[in-house]
């Protein structure tokens, strides 16, 4: 993962890391991460004859927030100073997995919901981590944590459920390396999530062939 570097307002640097200070013309750079997922289509995937839609993914505010999260330790959560992702990581959830489904060419459609097309179904995504945590070890490991649901969007019925975890540990302390650490979770638990949605919708009795 390539970062980009911008420089912004000193206010708008400080505000990310949860303070600000207004009146200052002193400019500071602001690292931004854009992971750059991209997960080929695995062969137990399987072809379907369905639309789906993807809900914007639901998080708590903190979760849902282009800042960097880190635990240091247990019960602590925290922010990395200076650097942001390019997107809330809802967003990112979400364009990782709509764009890993588009590719795949397993499926005939798949759009945001927002985008105001009524699919077979819909994809209802909770990030509850997405973080990285030191768990008592020297080196941090990327975590993102997914509870996703399968719903029928005829009868609104809720076709499967199941929640992803992955975890991959960081080769340093560095937030470059933290960041390519979190590109790999995120790919796992994208491949996992995809997989997981195109076999479940198969498996729905209703299901479109």
């Amino acid at each position: 993962m390539k970062p980009l570097r911008l420089s912004f307002a000193l206010p708008f640097v400080l505000m990310l890391a949860g303070c600000s200070i207004l009146g200052s013309e002193q400019r500071d750079p602001v690292t931004i991460y854009a992971p750059d997922v991209r997960v080929p289509a695995r062969t137990d995937w399987p072809n379907v004859g369905w639309t789906l839609v993807i809900a914007k993914p639901t998080a708590a505010r903190v979760i849902d927030s282009p800042r960097i999260s880190v635990r240091p330790t247990p019960g602590e959560l925290q922010v990395y100073r200076g650097v942001s992702w390019a997107q809330p990581a809802t967003d990112i959830l979400q364009d990782a997995v709509q764009r890993t489904l588009e590719d795949s060419a397993r499926i005939p459609a798949v759009a945001s919901a927002d985008a105001g097309i009524l699919g077979d179904y819909k994809l209802v995504m909770d990030l509850r981590r997405f973080e990285a945590d030191y768990a008592g070890n020297a080196l941090p490991s990327a975590v993102v944590e997914v509870n996703a649901k399968l719903v029928n969007n005829r009868d609104q019925r809720v076709v499967a459920s199941r929640t992803f975890l992955q975890q991959k540990p960081a080769t340093g302390v560095d937030v470059a390396q933290v960041a390519a650490a979190f590109e790999q979770a995120l790919e796992a638990a994208t491949g996992d999530i995809v997989g997981w949605t195109l076999l479940s919708g198969n498996s729905d009795p209703k299901a479109v062939r």
